[in-house]
């Protein structure tokens, strides 16, 4: 019902610089814009499925206490599905990453000159002269050489890693609090204009959200709460008319 949206990585974007010592605090600054964003989806979805659901439901023509039971389930549901996904998600990707970077653990404590030389290049490779890529290199690998290899050739901060409970929880929160926009204004609303209210609640959600994650992303604000509006209005709809059809067979 819900498709999971899998947190960004940890992973470090190229790097203009090697030797920019803001470079680490860059990572962390994306890293913390990766996990709002992942939230904001995550209530995006729960605003869409929540209100297509309850919508649907009173499309059918279902009394107060069938629209209760069904929106708190589908919120529950939701939910549980948003952070059993990210959990299954991250998991598998902090397990990959783990993986990557034994392997480089291994590979450095075969080979160290290797491991040097490698290094030297991927600094060199920047546009950095040879020489000098060599000095940071040999620095580099005094400190703590799997850092900067897991750093500079895999892309990932080994003391960074994602903890998929942490995005588990995230999920589900997120999902959780998208979604009781829908279901406190169908509620709350009294029956005959339940949906319209509930509508024009979902649609300014909605916007909202999509303004924040264009916000967020640097891309133009009015394309992303018309994607954003667009595609809930036509979710709602669409339940809607299910629900109508189907409480018209009953």
């Amino acid at each position: 019902m819900v498709q999971s949206r899998t947190m960004e990585s940890t992973r470090y974007p190229a790097r203009a610089d090697p030797v920019d010592v803001d470079d680490a605090q860059s990572a962390r600054l994306a890293g913390r814009l990766n996990w709002l964003r992942a939230g904001v989806l995550g209530a995006n979805d729960g605003i869409v499925s929540t209100a297509g659901m309850v919508v649907g439901v009173a499309g059918a023509a279902v009394d107060s206490r069938g629209l209760t039971i069904a929106g708190i389930a589908a919120l529950a549901a939701g939910a549980l599905s948003m952070a059993v996904g990210e959990y299954v998600s991250v998991s598998s990707q902090r397990d990959s990453e783990r993986a990557e970077i034994e392997r480089e653990r291994r590979q450095l404590a075969g080979n160290p000159e290797f491991g040097l030389r490698q290094l030297t290049g991927l600094i060199a490779a920047q546009g950095i002269d040879h020489d000098l890529a060599h000095k940071v290199a040999v620095q580099l690998h005094a400190d703590d050489p799997l850092a900067a290899h897991a750093r500079l050739e895999l892309g990932i901060d080994p003391d960074a890693l994602t903890n998929p409970w942490h995005a588990a929880l995230a999920s589900m929160l997120a999902f959780l609090a998208g979604g009781a926009i829908p279901l406190a204004a169908i509620l709350l609303s009294p029956r005959d204009i339940a949906v319209p209210v509930t509508a024009v609640a979902v649609v300014v959600a909605l916007a909202a959200t999509g303004s924040v994650s264009a916000h967020l992303g640097g891309a133009p604000k009015l394309r992303a709460m018309a994607r954003t509006t667009g595609g809930g209005v036509l979710a709602m709809a669409i339940t809607y008319g299910i629900g109508v059809l189907v409480g018209m067979q009953a």
